[in-house]
This record gives C-alpha cells, sequence and structure tokens, in this order.
C-alpha cells in the first residue's frame, strides 16, 4: 500500500478533475459507500468460487457482534447495495460513479498495489445496447481528453444463464481432456469457475485455451442481436475494436456485453479499464430485477501511462508568494495575503521568517507567477513590489499601490 506524496498528488488531482468534468458531461451523478461491506454481500455478488473471494479479500470479525466484514475489492456490489437499500431503483434509471480506494491482497508490482483506487460507472434500468456502447465510449472520449495512446478496446459477449451453462458444459468436457497439463489454478477453476482457466497467462496452455468451446458460439438470438447492436452503435461512433473471444473477465455477475481497454505500454498490467452487463446482480441481492452495465478504471494504471506517454499533466501553482520582512511588513502582508484570496487568487504567504534571499528561493520554488515583496518601506507607502517569476516578463519588478494588486494579479497573470 503506497503513501501519494506531495509530489505525487498534483498528477492526481489533475487525473480527478479531469474525470470529474467527463462524468459530469454524461449525466453521472456521484454515490459514496463504506470502505466496509458485509463479507456476505462480496461472496454472493462477486462470486464464492472467483480468486477476489477465495484469495484476495482483507476480511475480519467484528469484535462487538461476531459479524463477518470486508475491505471492498471492488465497487459494483456495494453500489447496488446501497441503491437497493435505499430504493434508488424503484421504477427510474440511474447513472452513477464513485471513486475511492479498494483492496486485495495479491503481490504487489507496478500497477498492481493492495490498497488501489478505482473510478466505477454504473447504469442501471436499461437493458437496450445503446447503454452499453455509450459507457464504452465514454471511455474513449476519456483518452481522448487526456490525450493518451495506444489504448484499445476489447470486447465480448457472455450471453445469458442457459446460454452459459450449455457452453460451461462443454467447456468442461473438452478441459477434461487436458487435465495432465492443466497447472493448478486450472485444476482448481475445471468444476467451479471452468470460463477463468480460459485467461490463463501461462503460455503452455495457450493452444488449450485457444481451441476450446467459444462461449460466443453457444449465443441464442436475443444475446446476438444485442451483440450485434453494440457493435454497430460502436461502428458508428468510428470506435476500432477487437472482439476477444477469450475475454470472461474475473467476476461471476457479468452477462452479455463485457469489454477492457489495454494497452501495450504498461507490462502485464495492461488493462486499464474493464466492464460489462451484470443484469441479474441486483435482484441477486435483495431487489427487484433490473438491467445493468458498469465499468471499473485503475486510478494507479491510468497515471502510470500517463507518465510513460509523458502526457503534460495541469499542475494548479500559486498566483503570488508574499515575500515580507519586518513586524510593520509582516502584519500588512498577512492582511493582504486574505485580502487577494478574498477575490479568487490562490497565494502563498511566507511564514517562519528568514531573509528575503531565503525566501525568494522558496518563492521561486513554489512555481508561483509572481513574488509579492512587502518590506518597512512598502509598509509605510501602503504599496507592494511585484516581481514577474515566470512567464512572460520573468525578472520584471515594478512597486504598485495595495488597492491595485488583485487586479494586476488577475490580469496580467493569465
Amino acid at each position: 500500500m503506497n503513501d501519494v506524496l506531495p509530489d505525487a498528488s498534483p498528477a492526481w488531482l489533475y487525473f480527478e478533475q479531469v474525470t470529474r468534468d467527463w462524468l459530469a458531461a454524461y449525466g453521472y451523478k456521484n454515490i459514496r459507500m463504506p470502505i466496509v461491506e458485509s463479507t456476505h454481500l462480496f461472496v454472493r455478488g462477486v462470486g464464492e468460487h472467483t480468486d477476489i473471494v477465495e484469495k484476495e479479500m482483507y476480511s475480519f470479525e467484528d469484535k462487538l457482534n461476531g459479524e463477518k466484514l470486508t475491505l471492498r475489492p471492488e465497487g459494483t456490489a456495494g453500489c447496488v447495495r446501497a441503491c437497493v437499500e435505499h430504493g434508488l431503483l424503484y421504477n427510474q434509471t440511474q447513472r452513477l460513479w464513485y471513486m475511492g480506494p479498494m483492496y486485495r491482497h495479491e503481490r504487489p508490482q507496478k500497477g498492481r498495489y493492495r490498497q488501489f483506487h478505482q473510478i466505477g460507472v454504473e447504469a442501471f434500468g436499461m437493458a437496450t445496447p445503446d447503454v452499453d456502447a455509450e459507457v464504452i465510449l465514454m471511455l474513449a472520449d476519456l483518452w481522448a481528453r487526456f490525450g493518451l495512446k495506444n489504448v484499445s478496446l476489447e470486447i465480448n459477449s457472455l450471453g445469458d444463464k442457459e446460454e452459459r451453462a450449455a457452453h460451461r458444459e462443454a467447456l468442461i468436457a473438452y478441459l477434461e481432456e487436458f487435465t495432465d497439463i492443466l497447472d493448478e489454478d486450472g485444476k482448481r477453476r475445471l468444476y467451479t469457475n471452468p470460463l477463468r482457466v480460459l485467461d490463463t497467462k501461462n503460455p503452455a496452455l495457450q493452444e488449450m485455451a485457444e481451441n476450446a468451446p467459444k462461449l460466443i458460439d453457444f449465443l441464442g438470438d436475443d444475446s446476438r442481436q444485442h451483440f450485434e447492436g453494440v457493435k454497430a452503435l460502436l461502428d458508428a461512433a468510428g470506435i476500432a475494436y477487437k472482439v476477444n473471444a477469450r475475454l470472461v473477465r474475473g467476476l461471476d455477475y457479468y452477462n452479455r456485453t463485457v469489454f477492457e481497454w489495454v494497452t501495450t505500454d504498461l507490462g502485464s498490467q495492461g488493462t486499464i479499464a474493464a466492464g460489462g452487463r451484470y443484469d441479474t446482480l441486483v435482484e441477486m441481492l435483495g431487489g427487484k430485477p433490473c438491467p445493468a452495465v458498469g465499468f471499473g478504471m485503475g486510478v494507479e494504471r491510468i497515471l502510470l501511462l500517463l507518465e510513460e506517454q509523458a502526457v503534460p499533466v495541469s499542475v494548479v501553482a500559486p498566483d503570488a508568494y508574499i515575500v515580507h520582512l519586518g513586524d510593520a511588513a509582516g502584519r500588512l502582508a498577512f492582511v493582504t495575503a486574505q485580502q487577494l484570496r478574498a477575490s479568487g487568487l490562490n497565494v502563498l504567504l511566507h511564514c517562519g521568517g528568514g531573509s528575503f534571499k531565503s525566501q525568494f528561493k522558496k518563492a521561486d520554488a513554489s512555481q508561483a507567477r509572481f513574488a509579492v515583496v512587502i518590506g518597512e518601506a512598502e509598509a509605510e507607502a501602503n504599496t507592494a513590489n511585484i516581481k514577474t517569476l515566470n512567464g512572460e516578463g520573468a525578472g520584471e519588478q515594478r512597486t504598485v499601490a495595495l488597492a491595485e494588486l488583485a487586479l494586476i494579479i488577475s490580469s496580467e497573470g493569465k
């Protein structure tokens, strides 16, 4: 689990601001759920035989009442629980988003942490393929807003329950012929979650996985028509994609459309956003039947990708750094800083004493556009000395009346 230090946080703040504006553009509203949920919620919602539930959850027992609790490993189950509990899905659609830490006990490596952050998007109450296509399109739009490159889309359809059951039967029969070459993960999943056997990263199993029965060949008319509808809308929007018949996702609640946005620029941790449709989860968690589709994206991985591709990150620097020396100057600087902030400017007031030379070093390091200098002479004359630190006119210096200070910094700081 990592600390995000002050030098790294501007990239996080930039990412969060861009994504908030992007989500608002698509009409999504924010929801905030607890980090701790009942363990049963994830066993039931995510799937008892998934890697998350079997190996990765941080679970513990409440010392007061013995309730089994878990640090959330993903956001969808908690979001559905909140919607059901508060009646948000009764005869209405919802477009919701959330942001925050998730927890999985896995081997830490670059782009994969035990506390990681996700932005999740969930759309409830819409069964048609247009909303599947829209959430995919949203992510294409976000990559464009960030200026990301080398990001590609893979899609698949998992069909409905009966189609998956028929495929599961055929898949188990096929995999039983290869039990001698299956690794330990494959043998463990053979009868509990055979679809995940196809998601293997073991090079020795690739040919076997490639030739396995494909779920897409078991789709009925409704599922196939839905998938064709998604593809038609993506084609109309000019979104390139690859149909990956082995794309299954690691959570049991998915049906029909599933997708991943992947990159080759992050090595083995190449998935930066993924999701799909989960039409049965709301009912499974106690609500009335309600279609739903959504996705989650890993904040750390996208920040790594921004860094890898040298995408410029917008950093909010102070408009001014106030340098001062002397008691009267210090009092005036204190009041001036508040007045400038009240006019909408970002101002750093030097605190802690020190010479003009040492204060100017800190002013330069702050990346402020201007240094505002107040000494005893300026305090007596009710003026300030402005020095341009960055941008056009860097190094220029002049004396102005304090009454004009806010206007000058506002107009010349743009």
